[in-house]
């Protein structure tokens, strides 16, 4: 839906390319009167999502904690009387259908995801009102930010208010999952829509993907001093030799030779009988797995205890876990990581469910200049194309905006 170079854009511009520095909730709302020719009768805003550690565990029923970032999508929608659903995605495209017919296999493509979400809601088995809904997003979509998630959770408050469903958070994040499911054909887990539901302002999001649960840590970085540095980059990727879908697979063939129901159900302390069972490869699979959900523990430990300033190490441990044992590597990632670490980072890893794409530094926040300055040296020192670097902050879950 989103590229990097549409996102910058819409930044500083509206659709039309005019009134540069309106805010997304303004944009959403010209366009909506633009559309459809009235003021909508409310908007909903939802967050994107950064991960700060807890990779590749989420699809093991293991932990994540992430947050959800300042980065997020906006929908107005309004009522229509013809029994229909008109969906405007944030360039422009257009989808209308009759709700009756929101049905898993009636929608492809990028309006499958708000429509899923109605699907899921029962909107078209209640026979309920038809609806015009006019998304903005900031969250660029071709990276592991969680757009389809943040529109899915922000279109499920929405209905849940205008259709006086009253379901709880944890309902409306299953009812987004099986939106991207079922209609998207996308097998995701709760982590970017828990996210997205649970998030707070000065607050990381803990996912348990085994019990469907979300709770608050503290991570109030700013009372620490501390920014949250995004490093983005293309990079030369060294996969292992497998996809990602691949190391799924390995993951779940592993538990059942194991036999476990999935990887969650085991400790640090197996990893030695899954050595003298399996193959290098799914041992070092496993070894991540298992390992990742021990450091999401223990950071989650150490923010009520210490704050996090004290979470750096495992940050980097994360880092080679993900490098040396899930043969998640990209060049350019580790550049930057590498670079923000020399210059005073505390910590950092590539971050999110793909193969590295992304990168965080928690860096102090009288070095954030500075440490902007070496990585983006860094990359013109080796003659490649210069990261789009950004900060994020932990902000709150999707709510009506008005």
């Amino acid at each position: 839906m989103l590229t990097r170079s549409s996102v910058r854009w819409l930044r500083t511009c509206d659709p039309a390319g005019n009134f540069p520095g309106m805010t997304l909730v303004d944009r959403a709302t010209t366009r909506f009167a633009e559309f459809v020719g009235a003021d909508p009768v409310g908007v909903w805003s939802a967050p994107g999502r950064v991960t700060i550690i807890g990779d590749h565990t989420d699809y093991n029923a293991g932990l994540s904690l992430t947050i959800a970032t300042s980065l997020g999508v906006v929908v107005a929608v309004g009522f229509r009387d013809d029994g229909r659903v008109r969906v405007v995605s944030p360039l422009g495209d257009t989808t209308t259908v009759e709700l009756t017919r929101c049905v898993p296999g009636s929608v492809s493509g990028w309006a499958a995801v708000p429509l899923g979400v109605l699907w899921a809601l029962g909107g078209a088995r209640a026979g309920a009102q038809g609806l015009d809904i006019v998304i903005d997003s900031e969250i660029p979509d071709e990276l592991d930010f969680g757009a389809p998630s943040a529109i899915a959770c922000a279109v499920a408050v929405a209905l849940n208010d205008l259709w006086e469903i009253d379901l709880g958070r944890m309902d409306l994040v299953h009812a987004c999952q099986r939106a991207e499911h079922d209609m998207l054909g996308k097998p995701t887990t709760i982590v970017d829509s828990a996210t997205a539901m649970f998030g707070e302002a000065d607050a990381a999001v803990l996912v348990d993907c085994q019990l469907s649960e979300a709770s608050a840590i503290p991570f109030s970085i700013l009372d620490a001093g501390l920014v949250l540095m995004v490093i983005v980059s293309d990079g030369h990727r060294s996969s292992g030799g497998v996809a990602n879908h691949d190391r799924r697979d390995s993951c779940h063939r592993a538990a059942g030779s194991l036999g476990v129901d999935t990887l969650r159900e085991l400790a640090v302390d197996d990893l030695p009988r899954v050595r003298e069972t399996q193959d290098e490869e799914t041992y070092r699979r496993v070894r991540h797995v298992v390992t990742e959900n021990a450091r999401v523990s223990a950071v989650c430990e150490l923010l009520w205890s210490y704050g996090p300033r004290a979470i750096g190490d495992f940050l980097v441990a994360s880092y080679l876990s993900m490098r040396d044992d899930f043969d998640v590597r990209n060049a350019n990632s580790a550049r930057a990581i590498q670079s923000a670490q020399r210059a005073g980072a505390l910590g950092g890893r590539m971050t999110g469910g793909g193969l590295g794409e992304v990168a965080i530094a928690l860096v102090p926040s009288e070095l954030r200049s500075f440490v902007e300055r070496k990585i983006r040296q860094a990359f013109t020192d080796e003659h490649v194309g210069e990261p789009e670097i950004f900060v994020v902050s932990p902000s709150r879950g999707a709510h009506r905006v008005y």
